[in-house]
């Protein structure tokens, strides 16, 4: 049973990086696409993660991949930050979407 439920759970998080790939190339800026990387990498590997977890039982292994999942929230959204804002202060700036951009200003 255990073996079942960890299949179910891995998939959907494989099925759910496979889609949000799919969903970066449907935006057209650079900063809806690093959010929406952002987002897929944390949740799809925090979702294969808990599969693995379900999968092995729980025991060292299992703490060292919570320990894994701890760091990835972490550090995810503070690389994806630090890029964005890089981006935004070295120059970029989002085009053609009218004059009351926030970006612009």
């Amino acid at each position: 049973m255990r073996e079942v439920i960890s299949s179910v759970v891995i998939g959907a998080g494989m099925v759910f990086v496979l889609l949000g790939v799919f969903g970066i190339y449907r935006f057209s800026n650079f900063y809806s696409r690093i959010l929406i990387a952002a987002k897929v990498d944390t949740v799809g590997f925090i979702t294969i993660c808990a599969g693995v977890i379900i999968r092995q039982g729980f025991s060292w292994f299992s703490l060292k991949v919570v320990l894994l999942m701890a760091v990835a929230m972490i550090i995810n959204p503070v690389v994806t930050h630090a890029i964005a804002h890089s981006a935004y202060y070295g120059g970029y700036r989002i085009h053609g979407e009218g004059s009351n951009n926030d970006a612009d200003s």
